[in-house]
């Protein structure tokens, strides 16, 4: 889009994860939840991700690209998230952070192998 400047993202959630530990981390993401959510529906819905997404520095994101947010995240398909679908949702646009996860799993299930 002519004229728009690209939204830069930087990552973090792994420092994050390491200073917080995970109930940190997962503690501050349900706040992030709770700052984003209608709060008389419990969720985020698309207004709400419309009428606060200043807070996030997404001000200048289009409609289209809010509800693509929304989809991206809605693991129940309800058109809103929910506070385990927001939390799933960060910890996937987290390269680090799902690398991480990825290796932390490989590991249990090898160890699983050794040990049946």
């Amino acid at each position: 889009m002519a004229g728009r400047k690209a939204v830069d993202f930087e990552d973090y959630l792994p420092t994050m994860a390491e200073k917080l530990g995970g109930e940190g981390l997962i503690g501050e993401l349900c706040n992030g939840f709770r700052l984003l959510m209608d709060p008389e529906k419990g969720v985020i819905t698309f207004e709400s991700l419309k009428s606060n997404s200043a807070l996030l520095g997404l001000q200048g994101l289009s409609d289209d690209e809010l509800l693509s947010m929304l989809k991206e995240g809605d693991l129940g398909g309800d058109g809103a998230l929910n506070q385990m679908d927001f939390c799933v949702l960060m910890i996937r646009l987290s390269p680090k952070l799902m690398e991480e996860s990825e290796k932390l799993l490989e590991e249990a299930l090898l160890q699983e192998l050794k040990n049946p």
